[in-house]
């Protein structure tokens, strides 16, 4: 059967991956360092990174559910898989068979584990200030981890991508709870805590936006590459005259006569309306403006300057991700994740 046509691309750079990947682990220093490919590696195709990580040398992956981890398993090799969203009453029945481990949240989830486990190990998410998932101080004390196999004791900086008292102050609450439990391995740092230093990596970093060409903190700028490159084919060139409207409600007025390609992209493909007027797109050396409002499948983007461009030909569009967050006004995770299922993801 014919494979149908993709008038979108994403061109993903697989040493770039790597490369970025290798810099976090030299940051962690002593410890190890894992990889966050939730949400489909961020939009990008967690199958395809965890090969790619697994081959380069890394042996803790992180997924958000059951579903994500029945998906990523059997394409993953000997490493070990944690479901960061721990165990709902629904998921036992996959949970008690999965080489995967839940991190425990909660009480109901640790009893669920109790008898659903069966002595297996599992991970544990303790609450240091970020009040989003974890248990408490009071329920450690409480005895309520006694007798489980912990793995890994983890907890979750809020605010690591900026220098702030409460980075210092859930590092110490993490590592006074860490005295009190007895897991095999501990794990507070995301990216950006990585970029914090060694004093936060414990036995086990677990990186997730660097990865994918992510800027979590200035100390990554020049050390994290651009991983995944946006594509969009033309559908359409036109000419505008000075006074002529641009898409809905007529956002943008040519002031001059002007050349348009219209591209195969829009908000459906996780290029939002925040794009609208301040997007771009990259031809050659230069960059071609976005006019107008970014619809459900249709950009436009100004192309005066090449009059080359036709039908058909292919634009790449400015996805460099600190640039793209200060253009659309989205986070750099948001723009990775909002991708939708009508790309091409072509790997090199």
């Amino acid at each position: 059967m014919t494979r149908p046509h993709l008038p979108l691309r994403l061109r993903l750079d697989g040493a770039a991956l790597v490369s970025n990947w290798r810099w976090l682990a030299r940051m962690s220093g002593t410890a190890a360092c894992g990889a966050a490919v939730k949400a489909n590696g961020y939009g990008l195709g967690a199958a395809e990174i965890a090969a790619r990580l697994e081959e380069a040398g890394c042996r803790d992956f992180f997924v958000a559910t059951w579903a994500e981890a029945k998906a990523l398993l059997p394409s993953l090799g000997d490493a070990s898989l944690s479901v960061l969203h721990g165990l709902a009453a629904e998921d036992v029945p996959v949970a008690a068979t999965s080489r995967a481990r839940p991190v425990l949240n909660t009480p109901l989830q640790v009893a669920r584990w109790r008898e659903a486990g069966q002595g297996r190990s599992c991970d544990v998410m303790i609450d240091t200030g970020m009040n989003r998932l974890g248990l408490s101080l009071r329920d450690i004390t409480d005895g309520l981890l006694e007798g489980l196999n912990i793995e890994t004791l983890m907890s979750h900086l809020a605010s690591a991508d900026e220098d702030v008292p409460m980075n210092r102050a859930q590092r110490d609450a993490f590592a006074f709870l860490a005295d009190k439990v007895p897991a095999r391995r501990l794990s507070l740092a995301n990216s950006a805590g990585i970029c914090l230093g060694t004093d936060y990596a414990f036995d086990l970093t677990r990186p997730g936006l660097a990865l994918y060409g992510g800027i979590p903190r200035q100390e990554a700028e020049g050390h994290i590459g651009q991983v995944v490159r946006l594509e969009a084919q033309i559908i359409q060139r036109r000419s505008i005259s000075s006074g002529d409207a641009v898409g809905y409600n007529a956002t943008f007025v040519a002031d001059r006569d002007m050349e348009l390609a219209i591209l195969n992209l829009g908000y459906a493909d996780g290029y939002l309306r925040g794009f609208s007027g301040r997007g771009r797109a990259r031809i050659g050396e230069d960059f071609a403006p976005v006019v107008g409002r970014v619809s459900m499948d249709l950009t436009a983007i100004c192309v005066d300057g090449a009059p080359e461009l036709q039908e058909g030909d292919w634009i790449e569009l400015d996805l460099d991700l600190p640039n793209a967050s200060e253009q659309s006004g989205l986070s750099q995770y948001e723009l990775l994740t909002v991708m939708g299922n009508r790309h091409d993801r072509i790997w090199s």
